[in-house]
């Protein structure tokens, strides 16, 4: 007899929204907001933040990837936002938007076979969009669902042809002062930089996202490309990325050089280390009124990357 075990994450499909149901209210909503019908409220919902790829979406929701949560309701998601290149606060998204996302120029450097300058658009056309649902866990201790658009790094991987001596991917995110005004503060090490093992940026669980809800990524939410590791607190999923480079040089990161002794390159999430500050036993499911659940190794992908940390005895995986 064959029995399934059924992953700590995944629901039964008989609690699952109908896949037609679900596609078909998303293409609703893309026409309406394209006719021009219904309230300005309803246009501004339902419009990209960039328009250059809105025909990609909404791409098909890749079924190994669910949740045992909601979905956090998207005006929570796209209004409640981290992105210190805007300020220090949650509430950038008016402010986001005077950053110019299209054209994006994308730079493809370091130890690959050829590297390359290419424009976002033509990246992301190369590559072939699915929908995930992750669980996204904040190291300030709050969480939400969210149905992310995109494709697996490791697509990004085999594109760039890195040659075997590459460790590491780096990534960069913009430098424009004159259009984020977080980035006029000097005290911050910018550009924001991020890094992943090549192990990491190999794993499946590992993505670029270019949309979320069925649609192309709003300004504040990082347009129009950015990264989605949910197995690692958000700060490791950097915004608007600008250049990926493959090294053998591990990157000192931007929160790693700001306060090294409380964010490391890892941060790996783990409810039984506390960040220095408050504790990560648990956490709150924002646009719940409060609600708070126990947090999960590896915010519940550890059966997927655990073993990506086995031989690392001396290093800090969870800060």
């Amino acid at each position: 007899m064959l029995i399934k075990r059924r992953h700590g994450w995944e629901l039964p499909e008989s609690a699952a929204t109908p896949e037609a149901v679900f596609f078909n209210r998303r293409k609703l909503l893309v026409g309406l907001g394209a006719a021009g019908l219904g309230t300005s409220g309803l246009i501004s919902a339902v419009r990209p933040a960039w328009a250059e790829t809105s025909d990609l979406y909404p791409a098909k929701r890749n079924p190994g990837f669910v949740l045992d949560r909601d979905i956090t309701a998207e005006k929570v998601v796209t209004s409640y936002n981290n992105f210190y290149e805007f300020g220090s606060h949650k509430h950038i998204a008016s402010d986001a938007q005077k950053l110019k996302v299209a054209p994006w120029q994308i730079r493809i450097d370091g130890m690959v076979a050829k590297e390359m300058t290419i424009d976002a658009e033509d990246l992301i056309r190369k590559m072939s969009l699915q929908e995930r649902l992750y669980r996204h866990r904040c190291v300030e201790a709050w969480s939400m669902a969210v149905p992310w658009t995109g494709f697996p790094v490791k697509a990004l991987v085999d594109f760039a042809q890195p040659t075997s001596n590459a460790k590491y991917l780096r990534m960069e995110t913009f430098t424009r002062p004159e259009e984020a005004s977080g980035q006029r503060q000097f005290w911050y090490p910018w550009p924001y930089i991020e890094g992943l093992t090549m192990a990491e940026a190999n794993n499946d669980l590992a993505f670029i996202a270019t949309g979320v809800y069925g649609k192309p990524l709003p300004k504040q939410m990082g347009a129009p490309i950015r990264l989605v590791v949910p197995w690692k607190y958000g700060f490791k999923s950097i915004k608007s990325i600008i250049r990926f480079t493959f090294t053998d040089q591990r990157p000192k990161t931007f929160w790693e050089a700001i306060a090294p002794d409380e964010y490391g390159f890892w941060a790996n999430v783990n409810p039984k280390v506390s960040h220095p500050r408050w504790s990560q036993a648990s956490e709150e499911l924002i646009g719940t009124g409060g609600k708070r659940v126990p947090t999960q190794l590896y915010n519940g992908y550890g059966e997927f990357v655990a073993d990506l940390y086995k031989d690392l005895p001396n290093e800090r995986l969870f800060m």
